[in-house]
């Protein structure tokens, strides 16, 4: 599987909801500490900091992976945040309300946006005065690190694996549909891209394509049908095509959308065309028709002649696929030739994988801790 981690490199500023906020009563105060509390832990992430694995193990209740602490930082965020949301959404479009969300100053950086990596003075990052951006950035922030320890358990435990990637889909889609329309109108083109409805489904059909990778791998660790693991590739290709699609129509939202998110795309569907086709040629060659076989590997040869950009870890991976097709052809041409003499049908007579799509998301369920806000108005 080729990687991709910059979803998961947000980082943000310090926030302090109590010096912001006003509170009417002492235990308002105190779940505004305790918002600000959790909100530290956040911005920790992807910080360098001198705290020793001992210490984030014990202040983590036990968790041995960085992964599982930084996920549980999220986790801890999310329902007090929600909570403050919910009270704000009650009070309404009050001026002091309007002008303390203002006065959080909610920045984040954006690994998706083209313009932070061309930027000399740091890190770009983008300020939305809406607690609504806060929440979809820490979700969008939450899918990635779920992505990410999924690849990390990816060698050691593949059934793990499959259902961190669909969960971070859950997420995704979750946001795409549940948090993000409501904030699209207070977006501009230069908004940064993680904060955009149809890049949180791009990111979604990402992790279930991952998510069906991770499943093939067991497939043939199974040594299932060579004809099935053709469909299942085929599905991923067809997943990774649903990416593309969203990534069209966000760059007519996003003006600064990176184009190594679609360089990952392509790349990755690539490999998995080129996977697809060489198990349906040796599914063909099975049933007697290597003729058709050796037909379907030129074509999806020809097709994937001319791949450009990504990263040259993704290049190898490519080059590897396209040779291993490449000697499957001069293989199955050898022996046509000499045992078979079966002539190579037309390109429009070749036949098409129909793929298969098994993976889905694992719905995303937000836990609300509802306590009492009594904000001073």
């Amino acid at each position: 599987m080729l990687h991709f981690k910059d979803p998961s490199k947000l980082r943000t500023k310090k926030i302090v909801f109590e010096d912001v906020y006003c509170a009417q009563d002492s235990g308002t105060l105190e779940q505004l500490k305790e918002l600000s509390s959790k909100r530290v832990n956040v911005e920790s992430i992807n910080e360098n900091n001198s705290i020793t694995n001992a210490i984030a193990r014990e202040m983590s209740g036990g968790l041995t992976s960085q992964y599982e602490q930084d996920i549980q930082k999220l986790e801890l965020y999310v329902p007090l945040l929600e909570n403050l949301i919910q009270h704000v959404k009650v009070i309404g479009d009050h001026t002091k309300v309007i002008r303390w969300t203002s006065d959080l100053k909610i920045r984040w950086t954006s690994p998706l946006s083209s313009s932070s990596f061309f930027n000399l003075m740091g890190p770009r990052f983008f300020q939305i005065d809406k607690l609504q951006f806060e929440l979809g950035m820490v979700l969008f922030f939450y899918g990635a690190m779920l992505r990410e320890w999924a690849s990390h358990v990816l060698k050691t435990d593949l059934v793990q694996s499959t259902t961190l990637f669909r969960k971070a889909a859950g997420v995704y889609h979750y946001l795409a549909h549940e948090i993000l329309p409501s904030l699209q109108p207070a977006l501009t083109p230069e908004a940064p891209p993680e904060a955009s409805s149809s890049v949180s489904s791009i990111m979604s059909f990402i992790c279930l394509a991952e998510a069906q990778i991770v499943t093939i791998m067991k497939a043939e660790e199974k040594q299932i049908a060579v004809g099935l693991l053709a469909k299942l590739h085929f599905g991923v290709v067809q997943l990774f095509d649903e990416a593309k699609n969203c990534f069209l129509k966000s760059v007519k939202e996003c003006k600064d959308l990176s184009p190594s998110l679609m360089e990952y795309i392509t790349c990755s569907k690539v490999v998995h065309e080129l996977r697809s086709y060489k198990y349906m040629a040796e599914s063909l060659k099975g049933e007697g028709e290597i003729g058709s076989a050796i037909g379907v590997l030129k074509r999806v040869l020809e097709w994937n002649s001319n791949v450009d950009g990504g990263m040259e870890s993704w290049k190898v991976v490519i080059k590897e696929e396209i040779e291993c097709v490449r000697e499957l052809v001069r293989k199955y041409t050898h022996e046509n030739e000499f045992v078979w003499h079966e002539k190579i049908p037309y390109e429009d007579d070749l036949p098409l994988v129909h793929g298969r799509k098994i993976a889905t998301c694992i719905d995303y369920h937000p836990q609300r801790w509802e306590r009492n806000l009594a904000l001073k108005i």
